[in-house]
């Protein structure tokens, strides 16, 4: 935690408008609802368990049907019937005893994040593991039939399900429901940047109801409008004024580790959770692993991982997928150039010269979707919009767009000859859009990064928004991806992209 020194500046730092103590008119706690809709998470891992079993009966009953209606399966025994409707119920119970055992009930893991998967596969090997050995120790005659096509079908069916509570619960707490209340305590820059990500990332479910900050005292907010309820000193009073369900501990919120344990276990008594929230942000989870070490649980974070975006399995499954795609998309490539040749005559292709990896050149194809006299017309059309000249500059509205190209620009058909610049190695299926030289010449040190992998036809920020976000936040997502590159991360973003040009979200 940080020292007093830092924590003293960081105090000077808020706008306080009168000296008084207690709630204000402004504070919060002033109309707060009586109970919290984060009570109905309680019945979160329940309502799991139940689409679970769901999931595990529909396996068990599809593979019976399976099971009779397919010859060529393994002969079982005359006492089939009886077998399964023994071993049913059994396998079922079984299976979710399991996965409680695994963890995959546990709230912290929905909603976000890998490990709620992960859990389900385990316990699915597992299941299978005790039915095989367990039948084998009994002499229990099991179809095997039945119970390969039960494990194979049930984990399957069991990640579809959880996928679909995902998806309901991201969206209930995107709208504004399902939504813990947290409490944020630290220095007032601390508290701003934790704040910051927890009202960006709204499918996490947090709602911040106010600030604690080290020697506050009377109303007062942060730099960015964040309710200051008072000191840290009195947090365990302000958790449970305020009615809240999560409290963080960012940086300079305590004096020493004593102070932080006593404070913990009080909370913890009062029913209100306590979570960690170390100074450092936009890294995954992958990169992150706490090894306690004498009872101080130190945080390793590793490399950034931009080299193994370079490496041979990234290009061989570019190549693979470049070819594909190219072969998927041939008519829609050959009726869009009739289009655009037809509409004025004019070149098919418009070839413009961006950075890619390393700060080398490279020629990126594109449909051709605007006036051939475009690139002449770009600086007084800025200059009229007062549009920005900066990085990711973008007209709405731009009448240099041909008929055509409106459309192709809309589902990004314009941007399909840009697999064969990833067959050739110019670019990457996924990566950080690829930019023009002038505007790269505005990079610093830490936008440069984005030139440490191949630039990509799409990325994080493509699905994220596309053109509706800031350039802050495009280029924030851009080196998230460089630092910390996954294969699984770029299926995700591949499929991700499908479902953002369909809806054309933020395209223009």
């Amino acid at each position: 935690m940080s020292t007093s020194t830092s924590e003293n500046h960081d105090t000077h730092q808020l706008h306080i408008p009168g000296q008084r103590r207690g709630p204000s008119l402004d504070d919060p706690r002033a109309s707060l609802p009586r109970h919290s809709a984060s009570r109905y998470l309680r019945f979160l891992p329940v309502l799991a368990c139940v689409v679970d079993l769901v999931a595990i009966s529909a396996a068990e009953v599809s593979a019976a049907a399976v099971r009779l209606l397919l010859p060529a399966m393994p002969a079982d025994s005359t006492d089939y019937v009886p077998h399964l409707l023994a071993a049913g119920p059994v396998v079922a119970v079984g299976w979710i005893l399991i996965l409680a055992l695994s963890g995959a009930y546990s709230r912290s893991v929905f909603g976000v994040g890998m490990e709620e998967f992960k859990r389900v596969l385990t316990s699915s090997v597992v299941a299978a593991t005790v039915v095989g050995v367990g039948c084998y120790l009994l002499r229990f005659e099991l179809s095997r039939g039945w119970s390969f096509l039960t494990l194979l079908l049930g984990a399957l069916f069991l990640l579809l399900g959880r996928a679909t509570l995902r998806i309901v619960v991201t969206r209930a707490r995107v709208s504004g429901r399902l939504q813990q209340r947290v409490l944020i305590v630290g220095t007032p820059s601390h508290v701003d940047e934790i704040n910051g990500v927890l009202t960006r990332e709204r499918r996490l479910g947090y709602k911040t109801v106010g600030a604690v900050v080290p020697g506050a005292s009377g109303a007062a907010r942060t730099r960015r409008g964040l309710h200051v309820l008072g000191d840290a000193r009195d947090v365990v009073e302000l958790a449970t004024a305020s009615q809240s369900d999560v409290v963080f501990f960012a940086g300079g919120s305590v004096e020493s580790a004593s102070a932080l344990r006593h404070t913990a276990a009080e909370l913890e008594g009062a029913g209100v959770h306590v979570v960690l929230a170390p100074s450092i942000t936009d890294i995954s989870g992958e990169r992150i692993k706490v090894r306690p070490v004498g009872g101080l649980p130190l945080i390793h974070v590793g490399k950034p991982r931009s080299a193994a975006a370079l490496a041979r399995m990234k290009r061989t499954s570019d190549i693979i997928g470049s070819s594909l795609l190219i072969l998927a998309f041939s008519p829609v490539l050959l009726f869009a150039a009739i289009k655009v040749r037809r509409f004025d005559g004019g070149p098919i292709l418009f070839r413009q010269e961006r950075i890619g990896v390393g700060g080398e050149p490279f020629g990126c194809f594109k449909f051709r979707t605007m006036v051939v006299d475009a690139e002449a017309k770009l600086g007084a059309l800025l200059r009229e919009q007062n549009a920005d000249h900066g990085l990711f500059a973008k007209l709405k509205d731009d009448p240099r767009i041909t008929r055509p190209g409106t459309w192709m620009r809309r589902y990004s058909v314009d941007e399909l000859p840009q697999l064969f610049n990833v067959f050739k190695g110019d670019m990457s299926l996924i990566g950080p859009r690829p930019q023009v030289a002038h505007e790269v010449a505005q990079y610093d040190d830490t936008t440069a990064r984005r030139l440490r992998v191949r630039p990509g036809m799409t990325g994080l920020w493509q699905v994220s928004g596309r053109s509706d976000l800031t350039v802050e936040e495009a280029i924030r997502l851009d080196l998230y991806y460089v630092d910390n590159w996954s294969m699984m991360q770029d299926l995700s973003i591949l499929a991700r992209t499908f479902r953002a040009v369909l809806g054309s979200d933020g395209a223009y």
